[in-house]
């Protein structure tokens, strides 16, 4: 039985391509992802890993600033001193690195990576051991005094940043414009932040507003002296009001964080390559179903001289074994060449990766089980079927598989359904949108399973109404390819779900979407009363403000900061980002009020909160709201004003409590704006104030001047990017669909191959067999985007609907995606049947007739 298992499969290896294939393309995107993933973790934990030092120690985590809200917490230089007396400390430096930059040339034009990594400003100081030191100089000198910076050596090649060059270099604390003295260069791999260097002095004044601090003290061990036995004395030295790590702390802290960012990247591409297994499951189980059905009579002359059903069973799954492990082999190799694909297009946008690719044990593993396994269970009822095959199966003609429906079937998959549409209702119903998630997410997978089981069934109706105008337009051709797609429902079904489970992600995501991207237009229009917009990458400075106040033709002015705190309210304690506005704030937010006046608490140096913070705590008007800083300071304010729960503004700005910019600055002194809102005067031209904005604040790069409806088109490109790449990998779903509609068409030729010769025979010309199968394959194929559209609109409705009560309140169909996916069933349908076409055209038609 084994010889002839390995005989059969080789016999049939040409049947088996596109279904290897399908398992070759699921398994590299597996494959790729590990294998990339993996290879950016380890080039990040290496650069932490050799970019800490020994021991470092930080204010602690719990008071640290966040740095987009202003400059970040210190530690006094006094600190470094202390810390330098400890027994078994080699060096201890004074340490400043601080990331909300903003650098540009003499042109105005932005140094800084553009692959969202950040620009890193610091103090130039090297170790008293060479080998310690990350960075050293590549070309000129250190900087030395105000006025002069050193640059990396990637920055400064990628920008074209040569020696005695000028640079201007923007902090939230100031700004300078400095003369590039020196180029540094990397020990370790950079992954693509821009550093700036300047002495000690300038970099506190500069980057920390204020001399005599650090941002970290970094300390050596002396020889011998281990790092957790150094930073126990450390910390007895300082108190615990500081933070101490060692070296594999840090970087484990460091790691954890990008960890986590890359948790997100490597489960979402898991996540469309499980969708690619389960459409390649649909195109193994076609495949495998129809080879039983052609080998019938092969078969059952194996169970005639002696095979048992048990035999024939195994027989089937070997050879789904054999491709199985072959999809996995080819599907790994291409996965290391997808990582390396990622790997060079990252490095071309300047993140640079570890030279070698990190090939651990789990990535092959997980190739062969997921290539082997999705393989097994897409085979498992077809080798059911062949072990059930009886001896007497080699007396009947081969190649009629069974037609019928069971009814059992079709029931199943209606309950299925049933319940999956009842669950859609509830979660559109639920008053908690965790609750409405929960059901969302059992709905969708039961409808889809149930149009699944209950694929035969629709399949047999909705085929024969969309093939009724093809014998009135085809005639005789016409009627044989309706006839053809409905002559195994089964086989029609499960071809066109597997384009059905493509076309319906794309459906519900489109809606979902398109409602989304209204919904934030709209929400702005009702609630932002300003004309302009004014927002950047990190804080800037009242000047900011300042210079939008003296532009002709500008009105009101609101400035909007920020800082995380500790909000206590009776019941109610969260850790919230404190917003802190003008008391003009109401000119420039559409914000109603369920009790007191915005405007008038935050006058009186009172703080606003929301209604849900208002019953979450059971506080009202005149109750104490407690914020806790990051330095420790403790507000004490009285609510003086509670927002209403319709209110338009808190779908833009959030719940978080509001204060006035007065109130911020005494507990949370150097916090600047990240948003400022602007209106024009009355009778002033909108588009010529904008252009004055925009000539007003050219010396500060860092911020963006945008009117309202520039601003939606910033969210829109930021939707629409983030749906260019989704499409981009659904589009490995619709691939391996397209494969299994060319592959139950190639097969269907081969089970035909008498048919298709008796035809030729009595006059049915070449053009007219081409004709009949791409009609067949477009009837299949736009069957399956039908279905999938009409599943992916109400999964998107339902979607829209749970998320109504987080501001995505309005729905909206994309009938022009609608359109596009129908017109691209079609071309699918044409494209998938260009090579069996092609060749039931060009049979000899005596071999055709004499086939068995």
């Amino acid at each position: 039985m084994l010889k002839a298992t390995l005989r059969s499969f080789l016999a049939h290896r040409g049947r088996l391509v596109l279904s290897a294939l399908a398992i070759t393309l699921s398994v590299a995107f597996v494959a790729g992802t590990l294998i990339f993933t993996d290879t950016i973790n380890r080039t990040f934990e290496n650069l932490f890993r050799s970019t800490s030092p020994d021991v470092s120690v930080t204010a602690h985590e719990e008071v640290a600033n966040d740095s987009f809200y202003g400059t970040p917490s210190t530690v006094p230089a006094e600190l470094v001193d202390r810390i330098a007396a400890v027994d078994g400390v080699r060096q201890a430096q004074g340490d400043v690195s601080v990331e909300s930059l903003t650098v540009v040339d003499d042109a105005g034009e932005p140094v800084g990576p553009t692959t969202g990594a950040p620009t890193i400003g610091g103090n130039w100081y090297t170790s008293d051991d060479p080998a310690d030191d990350v960075v050293v100089m590549d070309s000129g000198r250190a900087p030395e005094t105000a006025g002069e910076v050193v640059i990396d050596k990637d920055t400064a090649d990628n920008r074209g940043i040569a020696l005695g060059d000028t640079l201007r270099v923007i902090s939230p604390a100031g700004e300078e414009r400095a003369e590039v003295v020196g180029v540094a260069r990397f020990t370790t791999a950079n992954p693509g932040a821009a550093l700036v260097f300047f002495d000690t002095a300038t970099a506190q004044a500069l980057l920390l507003g204020e001399q005599g601090v650090f941002t970290s003290v970094a300390v050596a061990a002396a020889d011998g002296v281990a790092d957790a036995d150094l930073k126990e004395r450390i910390a007895a030295a300082v108190g615990d009001q500081y933070e101490v790590r060692t070296a594999d702390e840090q970087a484990a802290t460091a790691a954890e964080s990008i960890g986590s960012f890359l948790d997100v990247v490597r489960y979402a591409m898991l996540g469309f390559a499980g969708i690619s297994l389960l459409v390649g499951v649909f195109l193994i189980f076609n495949t495998f179903s129809m080879l039983v059905a052609q080998r019938t009579r092969e078969l059952g002359l194996l169970r005639a001289i002696g095979a048992g059903r048990g035999d024939v069973n195994r027989s089937v799954l070997t050879e789904a074994v054999l491709l199985g492990v072959v999809g996995a082999t080819t599907g790994l190799a291409a996965g290391v060449g997808l990582a390396v694909l990622l790997r060079t297009l990252m490095e071309s946008a300047g993140l640079n990766l570890d030279a070698s690719l990190v090939f651990t044990w789990t990535t092959p593993v997980a190739a062969y089980l997921v290539g082997v396994l999705v393989t097994l269970i897409a085979a498992y009822v077809p080798a059911r079927r062949a072990g059930r095959i009886s001896p007497m199966a080699a007396l009947r003609e081969a190649g009629a598989p069974a037609t019928t429906v069971g009814r059992a079937r079709t029931v199943a998959g209606l309950v299925l359904l049933a319940g999956g549409v009842a669950a859609l209702v509830a979660g559109t119903t639920a008053e908690e949108t965790t609750t409405g998630g929960l059901l969302l997410g059992v709905g969708i997978p039961l409808t889809l399973v149930g149009l699944v089981v209950a694929g035969p069934a629709t399949a047999r109706l909705a085929v024969r109404g969309l093939g009724a105008a093809l014998p009135r337009t085809y005639g005789t051709v016409g009627r044989m390819s309706r006839n053809n797609a409905l002559r195994n429902p089964r086989r029609t079904g499960a071809t066109a779900a597997a384009l059905m489970i493509g076309v319906a992600l794309v459906g519900a995501i489109a809606v979902t979407a398109s409602s989304l991207e209204r919904s934030i237009g709209g929400q702005l229009d009702r609630a932002v009363g300003a004309d302009y917009i004014l927002s950047g990458t990190t804080p800037f400075p009242a000047a900011v403000a300042d210079r939008v106040r003296e532009t002709e033709g500008v009105g009101t002015v609101t400035e909007v900061r920020g800082a995380p705190a500790r909000a206590v309210a009776g019941d109610y304690r969260e850790e919230v980002s404190v917003t802190a506005v003008t008391p003009n704030y109401d000119e420039a937010m559409h914000t109603e009020y369920q009790a007191g006046s915005g405007a008038e608490a935050l006058a009186a140096g009172q703080a606003v909160i929301s209604h849900q913070t208002a019953e979450a705590g059971g506080v009202g008007l005149g109750d104490t709201l407690e914020l806790t800083f990051p330095d420790g300071r403790t507000a004490r304010l009285e609510i003086g004003a509670i927002t209403a729960e319709d209110s338009a503004a808190a779908s833009v700005t959030g719940t978080a409590p509001m204060i006035s910019l007065d109130t911020l600055a005494e507990y949370v002194p150097g916090s600047q704006d990240f948003l400022v809102l602007a209106a024009p005067e009355p009778g002033a031209d909108s588009a010529r104030v904008l252009d004055a904005l925009d000539a007003a604040l050219a010396d500060y790069p860092q911020v963006e001047v945008r009117d309202q409806a520039e601003y939606k088109e910033l969210l829109s490109g930021q939707i629409n990017g983030v749906l260019t790449l989704v499409y981009g990998l659904l589009a490995l779903a619709i691939i391996i669909a397209i494969l299994g509609v060319v592959n139950t068409l190639a097969l269907s030729v081969i089970e035909r191959t008498t048919e298709i010769g008796m035809l030729r025979a009595i006059g049915t010309s070449r053009p007219q067999v081409r004709r009949m199968v791409r009609l067949e394959s477009v009837l299949i194929a736009v069957y399956g985007a039908l279905l999938g559209l009409v599943l992916g609109l109400v999964w998107g409705v339902a979607a829209q609907r749970v998320l109504a009560t987080q501001g995505v309140d309005v729905l909206v169909v994309p009938w022009s995606t609608i359109v596009v996916v129908l017109l691209g069933a079609v071309v699918v349908g044409l494209v998938a049947a260009i090579l069996p076409a092609r060749r039931a055209s060009r049979m000899n038609v005596l071999a055709a007739i004499a086939h068995e």
